[in-house]
């Protein structure tokens, strides 16, 4: 069964802002990191 990261990740991250709101800074700065080297080394 696959499952595409993006989404599940996505879930994951909802529902941890939930259940703690100051978290969402912290994610936010990950993912813009992530996004960020991730076009930089173009590992797609």
């Amino acid at each position: 069964m696959y499952v595409a990261i993006g989404p599940l990740v996505s879930l994951i991250a909802g529902i941890l802002i939930l259940m703690m709101p100051r978290l969402l800074n912290y994610i936010i700065a990950v993912y813009l990191i992530v996004i960020g080297l991730v076009g930089l080394f173009g590992l797609q």
